[in-house]
């Protein structure tokens, strides 16, 4: 192919610095990152934030590859048609390949109360506006944490850890990826700092009030601040711009994340759902999905056949304040085995995963095609949900380049 490629990134996360970085790795590919803030934002510190330890951001010329250009702008509007986006500051681009990956953000809590009351953080704009929420509210206030998955078991376990008095609020069950052992392990630790959790079948949130916490058996809660992380949901572009998408608004692509509907949008990430069959949320699989939808589209420009998606995962690593932690290992298809490692160990584990997820993008940017893990094999398991899925060894769409 010849002369030059215009590729647009929108969003600059985890997925999209990766795919961004990693076009670069070819001559006569311009690239254009575009992001709504000036700044990389570590998600998986926010927790940190809003406990005051981390500020959870990283300049984006640390991470991204000089040949990238960054906009900071939001796009409003994607044209397949017309191979272009609509920035809300009232600039267009143009777009030979597009890569979606837009992210993940704040679920609609559709509890009453909680939108007005309750505070969420799975942006930076949330957790840096909770933090001086909590700096003017007295270290002996009761703050009640709701969700119990990572966000919510992290950031309980940081506030209770700076000594304040924490319910943690967790439906239905602690941690619900964990193994038995690592919830217990995460259980003790947590009491260990004074969380009160709350689980089961009654300890879902009803109401929320701006003092208080109802629950569905009718207890309620004294709550001065009420942080809400229970769910997530994704930004409705892909569905506003007329491309089909999940019930969660997830771009659906085939296996080489390559929109259903047109071959010259690629999706990453969060807001990606190859062959209606998402990978859980998470950078451990938005950073090998933004490697992979960057070769997709090398791939074409080659005249090649994209490979299909590969995925590995090792587990899930949760910090338990900055002195304790839980890994919970995982079968590498993504289910959690009983091995898993607690205490200090895993807290300096954890660390090291959260350093080298910045690595990872760092070096991409340093040399672009260096990474390698979406290479690896995430084993049949995935290839045995398609079958079941499809009746046939792989949907037809993998096959359309």
């Amino acid at each position: 192919m010849t002369g030059t490629t215009t590729v647009v990134v929108v969003g600059g996360g985890y997925a999209g610095v990766m795919a961004a970085n990693r076009l670069t790795s070819r001559d006569g590919v311009s690239v254009t990152l575009v992001n709504p803030r000036a700044t990389f934002v570590e998600r998986i510190r926010l927790h940190q934030l809003v406990g005051g330890s981390d500020d959870a951001v990283v300049a984006y010329s640390d991470v991204l590859a000089p040949a990238v250009r960054l906009t900071v702008d939001t796009v409003t509007r994607i044209d397949p048609a017309g191979r272009g986006v609509a920035l809300a500051g009232g600039d267009n681009l143009d777009y030979d390949y597009l890569v979606y990956a837009v992210g993940s953000g704040s679920a609609d809590p559709r509890v009453p109360g909680a939108a007005r009351y309750a505070y969420p953080i799975a942006g930076l704009e949330e957790a840096a506006r909770l933090r001086p929420v909590l700096d003017a509210t007295p270290a002996t206030a009761p703050v009640t944490v709701v969700g119990g998955g990572p966000t919510g078991i992290e950031t309980a376990a940081e506030l209770a850890e700076a000594g304040r008095p924490v319910t943690l609020v967790c439906g239905s069950v602690l941690g619900p990826y964990l193994h038995a052992g690592g919830r217990r392990a995460v259980a003790r630790r947590l009491a260990a700092l004074g969380v009160t959790v709350l689980a089961g079948p009654h300890a879902s949130v009803t109401t929320v009030t701006a003092d208080a916490v109802r629950l569905a058996d009718g207890r309620e809660l004294p709550s001065a601040v009420t942080i809400w992380t229970a769910g997530f949901g994704v930004p409705d572009l892909a569905a506003r711009s007329g491309l089909r998408t999940d019930a969660l608004g997830r771009l659906l692509t085939d296996e080489t994340l390559t929109s259903v509907d047109d071959a010259r949008i690629v999706a990453a990430g969060d807001s990606a759902a190859p062959s209606g069959l998402p990978l859980r949320m998470s950078c451990q699989a938005a950073i090998p999905l933004g490697a992979r939808a960057a070769d997709t589209v090398l791939s074409r420009l080659d005249g090649a056949r994209p490979a299909p998606l590969q995925q590995l995962f090792a587990g899930q690593c949760l910090s338990l304040g900055r002195r304790g932690g839980t890994f919970q290992f995982a079968h590498r298809y993504d289910e959690a085995v009983p091995l898993h490692l607690a205490g200090r160990l895993a807290a300096r584990l954890k660390e090291v995963v959260c350093r080298q997820t910045v690595s990872a993008l760092a070096d991409e940017a340093g040399k672009p095609g260096a990474y390698r893990l979406h290479r690896i094999s995430g084993g049949p398991h995935r290839r045995e949900l398609l079958r079941s899925r499809h009746g046939a060894d792989v949907p037809a769409t993998v096959a359309r380049w």
